[in-house]
C-alpha cells in the first residue's frame, strides 16, 4: 500500500536509533528538575507574531505570553478572562467591555482600553471573525481607562465568541504601541500580559526557547479550566522548548527523563512509547484535526476550476491519514468534509467525489480534458512536523503517479509559514501547492475558518475569490437558529467542494506523549498553565 510504504524505512531508521543510539551532546544536558518543563514542540518557532501567521507553533508561543479578554471553554462557550464582563445596550448595536483590575504587561505598565482597541483593530485585520465584524463596526472607542465600547451598525451575536476564540489568529492582547504594527507585517517585540514571561535573550530559532513564569500575572477569579478559559496558574518557574529536529532523539530523551514532553511523537515511536510504564500516550484533544490540501489561486494550473477537480478522484482520505497516524481505525476519520467530524454543522453535501473508489487513471484523465499541458506545479511542504509533513509524503507520490510535472520543496516548517506568504509567481519562487492540518475548534462553523474564506487579497494564503461563499458566510451569521445554519453550512459545503478552495484530505486523533508525573494538562493543544509535576 502506498501509505505506509512512504514511511517504513524512516520508521525503521527510528525505531533502531530509540533503541540504541545515544543523545547527541546538544540536546539536553540534564534531567528536568521539579521547576522546569523541558518539551519538545511540534516544529520550529520562526515567527514570534500570532497575528501575521497562522502557524500553530506560533498560536502555542501567543497563549505563553499573552491573555484574551474571553477565552472559549470545551464546550465551546466564551467566558471572561481580561474582561471583568460586559454590557450590550441599543438592541444589541452597542457593547461595553470592562477590563478587570491590577492587568499588567511584562514590562510593569498598567493594561489600558486603549491597548484593547489597537489590538482588536490589528486582529480584525487577519483574523475571518473579525473581517466579518469590522463590515458591521462604526467605531470602537476607548471610555475610559479599564473600558471600551463597540458602536454596530447592527447587531453581531458572534463578537464575545470571536474575541474568546482560540481560532487564528487569536485577538491577543498586545501593549498599544506593539499592536499598531500594520497586521501584514511582523512585529518586533514580544511584550504580553500573559502566565509565562518570552525570554528574548535566551531564544535560538532552531535550537531553544524559553519562557520564565510571570510572577505579577492574576488568573480570573471566576470559573474552571477549560481549553484557554478559567483561572491560569503557571506552576513551572520555567519552559523550555527544545527544538530537536529527529523524532528519535526526541522519544529516547522522553524515556530518559532527560525532557518532560513530546509533542507530536509519529505512531512508529507511539507504540514503543506505550510500552515505559513513565509515559503516558494520550489524544492532545478529544476531537478530530482536519488536514486539507491548498491551492493557490493566483498561480496557474490551479487557478482554473478543472484542474482542481480533476484532482478529487486520485485523493484517498484513508491514505492521507494512515501517514499521520498509522493503520489504527480508532485515529483516522474519512468522509471528510469541509467542518469538523463530529460537530453540529458537519454534513455529506457535495462529498461523493471524495467517496467510492479511487481512481488515478480518472484523474489523469481529468486533467487532459481541463487542458494540463506539463505545466510546472509546486508542491511546498515540511520535513520537521508530524502531519504536514506526512501528508505532504503522500501528495508528493500522488502528484508522481498523475504524472505531471511536480517541483517537490521541502524544506522546514517555518521556511514553508514564511514562504505560502508569497504571492509571486513561480518563476519568482511561487507556490502552487501546500498541505496542513488543524485543530478541531477551527473547523467548527464558517465564522473563523480561514481557508473557507472567499475574499480574494484578503484571504488566507492560496487568495481565493469565490463570491458565492462569501454570500453564504454573511447569511450564516444573519441565520436565525441553528436550524437554518445548519442548513446554510451545508450549501456552502456544496459550494466550497465544487470551487475547491481547498481540498479535505481526511480527519486523525492528533497524540502526544508526557511523562506520568506531569499532571492537570488541558486537552486541547499544548497549553502550559496548570499542568504540574507529582
Amino acid at each position: 500500500m502506498h501509505r505506509r510504504s512512504l514511511l517504513l524505512s524512516s520508521a525503521g531508521a527510528a525505531g533502531a536509533a530509540v533503541a540504541g543510539a545515544a543523545l547527541p551532546r546538544f540536546a539536553i544536558a540534564q534531567p528536568a528538575q521539579n521547576r522546569v518543563l523541558k518539551m519538545v514542540p511540534q516544529a520550529n518557532l520562526t515567527s514570534l507574531d500570532p497575528i501575521w501567521t497562522t502557524a500553530n507553533i506560533t498560536r502555542n508561543h501567543g497563549f505563553m505570553i499573552y491573555d484574551t479578554l474571553y477565552g472559549m471553554d470545551a464546550s465551546f462557550e466564551p467566558r471572561p478572562q481580561m474582561a471583568e464582563g460586559h454590557v450590550v445596550e441599543d438592541d444589541g448595536r452597542r457593547v461595553t467591555i470592562t477590563l478587570r483590575t491590577g492587568l499588567r504587561f511584562h514590562d510593569g505598565e498598567p493594561v489600558l482600553a486603549k491597548d484593547c482597541v489597537a489590538s482588536i483593530q490589528r486582529w480584525m485585520k487577519r483574523n475571518a471573525t473579525g473581517q466579518k465584524l469590522e463590515t458591521v463596526l462604526d467605531a470602537i472607542e476607548v471610555v475610559d481607562d479599564r473600558r471600551f465600547r463597540f458602536r454596530l451598525k447592527r447587531p453581531f451575536p458572534m463578537l464575545i465568541r470571536g474575541l474568546g476564540s482560540p481560532v487564528n489568529p487569536v485577538c491577543f492582547i498586545m501593549p498599544e504601541r506593539i499592536a499598531r504594527t500594520d497586521a501584514f507585517q511582523q512585529i518586533r517585540e514580544t511584550i504580553g500580559s500573559g502566565p509565562f514571561r518570552f525570554k528574548a535573550d535566551e531564544f535560538n530559532s532552531g535550537s531553544l526557547v524559553v519562557y520564565e513564569r510571570n510572577p505579577n500575572y492574576v488568573p480570573t477569579p471566576v470559573g474552571e479550566p477549560s481549553l484557554i478559559a478559567g483561572p491560569k496558574h503557571a506552576h513551572f518557574d520555567r519552559v523550555e522548548w527544545r527544538i530537536i529536529t529527529d523524532p528519535a532523539t526526541s522519544a529516547s530523551a522522553l524515556q530518559t527523563g532527560e525532557i518532560d514532553w513530546f509533542e507530536q511523537p509519529p505512531p512508529e515511536l507511539q507504540t514503543l512509547l506505550r510500552r515505559n510504564r513513565a509515559i503516558a500516550v494520550e489524544p492532545i484533544d478529544p476531537n478530530p484535526f482536519v488536514a486539507i490540501l491548498r491551492f493557490n489561486f493566483l498561480n496557474p494550473p490551479f487557478n482554473d476550476k478543472r484542474m482542481r477537480q480533476a484532482l478529487l478522484p486520485a485523493v484517498d482520505q484513508a491514505d492521507y491519514m494512515a501517514a499521520v497516524v498509522g493503520d489504527n481505525p480508532d485515529l483516522i476519520r474519512t468522509g471528510v468534509g469541509i467542518f469538523t467530524p463530529g460537530t453540529p454543522l458537519a454534513n455529506e453535501a457535495g462529498l461523493a467525489p471524495l467517496k467510492g473508489p479511487r481512481s488515478i487513471d480518472r484523474a489523469k484523465a481529468l486533467l487532459r480534458e481541463a487542458g494540463y499541458t506539463n505545466q510546472l506545479i509546486r508542491l511546498i511542504g515540511p520535513t520537521d512536523i508530524l502531519a504536514p509533513a506526512a501528508i505532504t509524503q503522500v501528495a508528493g507520490d500522488m502528484f508522481r503517479r498523475l504524472g505531471v510535472n511536480l517541483d517537490f520543496v521541502l524544506t522546514d516548517w517555518g521556511t514553508v509559514v514564511q514562504r505560502r506568504a508569497s504571492r509571486e509567481p513561480l518563476d519568482r519562487g511561487g507556490w502552487n501547492v501546500f498541505l496542513t492540518s488543524f485543530s478541531s475548534f477551527e473547523f467548527l462553523d464558517p465564522a473563523a475558518h480561514s481557508p473557507l474564506r472567499g475574499n480574494g487579497a484578503s484571504a488566507w494564503p492560496g487568495w481565493p475569490t469565490i463570491p458565492r461563499l462569501e454570500e453564504l458566510r454573511d447569511a450564516w451569521f444573519e441565520a436565525p437558529d441553528a436550524a437554518a445554519q445548519r442548513r446554510i453550512a451545508e450549501e456552502i459545503q456544496t459550494v466550497a467542494m465544487d470551487e475547491l478552495p481547498f481540498i479535505p484530505v481526511g480527519g486523525y486523533v492528533g497524540m502526544t506523549a508526557l511523562r506520568r508525573n506531569l499532571q492537570g494538562r488541558i486537552p486541547g493543544f499544548a497549553i502550559y498553565w496548570n499542568l504540574r509535576r507529582t
